[in-house]
Formats: C-alpha cells, sequence, structure tokens
C-alpha cells in the first residue's frame, strides 16, 4: 500500500492560519506581502497544504519509483524560526539566481530566510516564474488547476 501525502489541499483560511500560526508582527506582515506578490506572480489565489503551507496552483507528479500526488506549483511556509520557501527547481538559470538571492540558507529544493527584507523580490519573482515555466514543461498537468 502506499503511503498518503501529508501535503494536500485543506480547507482552512489562510488569513486564519497566519492569525492564529505567527507569532510576531514582522512574519505576519512579511507573510501577507508573499501572498500578494505569489499572487501576482502566478496568477492563483492562496491555499492551504497540509497544516502549515500556503501554495499557489497545483500540478500533478509522478516519481520513477511510482509515488504519485498533487503539490501547489509555488508555495511557502512562515514556519517558526523562519520562512520556508518552495519555490526551486534544478536548472542552471535557476542556480544562477540564487547567487543574487540575498541572505538565505537552501537544503535540497527549499530556501531559507528570516525575513523579506534579507532577500530580493526582483530575483524571487524571476525564481518562482522560472519554477512555473519549469512545471508546465515537465509534468503532464502543469497549471491546468486553479
Amino acid at each position: 500500500m502506499a503511503a498518503k501525502n501529508k501535503t494536500t489541499y485543506t480547507e482552512v483560511s489562510v488569513a486564519d492560519f497566519i492569525n492564529s500560526f505567527v507569532d510576531k508582527d514582522q512574519k505576519k506582515h512579511d507573510s501577507f506581502r508573499l501572498i500578494e506578490l505569489m499572487r501576482e506572480w502566478s496568477g492563483f489565489e492562496p491555499r492551504m497544504w497540509g497544516p502549515t503551507i500556503i501554495g499557489f496552483g497545483n500540478y500533478h507528479y509522478k516519481y520513477a519509483s511510482g509515488h504519485e500526488g498533487d503539490a501547489p506549483i509555488i508555495s511557502f511556509s512562515p514556519r517558526k524560526a523562519e520562512f520556508s520557501l518552495y519555490v526551486y527547481t534544478p536548472s542552471d538559470e535557476n542556480a544562477k539566481l540564487l547567487e543574487r538571492l540575498g541572505k538565505y540558507k537552501m537544503s535540497k529544493a527549499c530556501i531559507y530566510f528570516k525575513k523579506l527584507e534579507d532577500i530580493d523580490l526582483g530575483i524571487l519573482e524571476k525564481l518562482s516564474k522560472s519554477t512555473i515555466q519549469y512545471i508546465n514543461e515537465n509534468h503532464e498537468c502543469g497549471v491546468c488547476k486553479a
């Protein structure tokens, strides 16, 4: 039996989540600003994915292992310690953009930063749009669901 995906769309209000989960005013402000920007860049309304991820749009993925599911196209989470951004795809263009992003840390596919002012929003926009394009070109469903 396949494992159930934990990160699925929920009916929780994004604003209610931010207002109840985020305990610092600056992080709340940054969260609502990120929502404005990602809505503009993606053309999608924000939706909660799992308990803490705010996603925009969605697509269907399937790995060679057979594991498959749905995920937001671009997303972020205002975690307690720092923000987590899910806007990165493995391309040469994105690797070059990261060099100019600002003050952040990176895991395999997640960008972490403390405050929105620590990163260059123009570069974040390019990363986000590049990710949307990559998903459109490399996944069967692309940006087909709002």
